[in-house]
C-alpha cells in the first residue's frame, strides 16, 4: 500500500515540476516581447494556452528521462535536493538536445542556440527542486517497515477478574 500512495506522490510531483518548468520556458521565451513596452496589454487567454502548451511540451519530452532519474533516487535512498537540481538539469538538457539536430558524420549537434539551452536547463533545475519539495525529501520511506508499536500500558490491579 505504501508503494500506491508513493506512485501517487511522484506523480504528482512531476506534474508540478513540468507545470513550473514549461511555465519558465513560456516565460523565457517570451520575455523579449513582454519587455516592448509598445506591445500593449497582453491577453491573459493567450498566457494561458501559451502556458497549456508549455507543460505539455515540457511533460512530454521530460517524461522518460525525469522517470529515469526518479527511479534511480528511488533506488539509492537519495533525498539531497542538489542531486535532483543536478538531476532536473540533466533532464532538461536532454529534453533540448533532443530536438536538435545531430549530425553523425561529424558526431555535433548542429543549430544549438545558447540561450534556448540555458532557458532549458534552468527550467530543468527549478523543475528538479520543485519535485523534491513534493516528493524527493521522502524518496525510498517506502520501503522503510514502520516503527513497532508500544505495548499497551498495563490494566490497574482492581479490574483483573482474578485479582483478589
Amino acid at each position: 500500500m505504501a508503494l500506491i500512495g508513493r506512485l501517487i506522490v511522484i506523480f504528482i510531483g512531476f506534474l508540478a515540476a513540468c507545470f513550473v518548468g514549461g511555465m519558465i520556458v513560456v516565460g523565457a521565451l517570451l520575455f523579449p516581447e513582454f519587455s516592448d513596452l509598445g506591445a500593449g496589454p497582453v491577453d491573459q487567454g493567450a498566457i494561458d494556452i501559451l502556458f497549456g502548451f508549455g507543460f505539455i511540451f515540457v511533460s512530454g519530452f521530460a517524461l522518460v528521462p525525469a522517470m529515469v532519474i526518479a527511479a534511480i533516487t528511488e533506488a539509492l535512498y537519495i533525498r539531497s535536493a542538489l542531486a535532483y537540481a543536478v538531476g532536473g538539469g540533466l533532464v532538461g538538457l536532454a529534453c533540448y538536445l533532443g530536438l536538435v539536430p545531430f549530425h553523425s558524420d561529424t558526431l555535433q549537434f548542429e543549430g544549438i542556440v545558447r540561450r534556448h539551452l540555458e532557458i532549458m536547463t534552468g527550467a530543468g533545475i527549478v523543475s528538479g527542486v520543485v519535485y523534491w519539495l513534493i516528493a524527493g525529501r521522502n524518496a525510498g520511506a517506502w520501503r522503510q517497515p514502520p516503527p513497532p508499536r508500544k505495548p499497551p500500558p498495563p490494566l490497574p490491579l482492581q479490574s483483573r477478574p482474578d485479582a483478589p
